[in-house]
């Protein structure tokens, strides 16, 4: 079993307000978020989309190579990007999509095989998991030559 912690601090009164998110390995310490950053184009602090889309492509990239390596083929890259969609609902909001795209280097694994333990690796990642209430995460997968 493990448990990891974070933290938000956060001053002032709504959208006004600043908030600093940290973890407890402090890959991220004190880091800012706030209105600007999750509704505007403010690109000097996150969002708990982003970071939502950051912990699930890590978590699915691992299933899928650990899912790889079970299957018996070595993974010599892989690049996953999570897209987490926002959406109004009533009066207030809702993360309705997430869209996975992974591109891969597998040697001597067939696409059908490539296919198959990716769309199993996006079932059995713990955030998947967790996340099983948005109502669309789709898969694009590529695998690609050895560099």
């Amino acid at each position: 079993m493990t448990e990891k912690t974070a933290s938000v601090h956060w001053q002032g009164q709504g959208k006004k307000g600043q908030g600093q998110i940290s973890t407890e390995t402090s890959a991220l310490k004190a880091y800012p978020y706030g209105f600007g950053s999750r509704f505007e184009d403010d690109r000097r602090g996150t969002n708990p989309e982003e970071l939502l889309g950051a912990a699930h492509a890590a978590c699915f990239t691992m299933a899928f190579s650990f899912a790889c390596d079970k299957a018996g083929f070595a993974t010599e890259l892989v690049d996953t990007e999570a897209k987490v969609r926002l959406a109004k609902e009533g009066d207030g909001f809702v993360i309705d999509r997430i869209a996975l795209t992974l591109s891969a280097v597998v040697p001597g694994i067939s696409e059908s095989q490539f296919q198959e333990i990716a769309e199993e690796a996006k079932k059995a990642c713990p955030l998947s998991k967790a996340l099983a209430s948005v109502p669309e995460i789709t898969l694009s997968a590529k695998l690609e030559n050895a560099r």
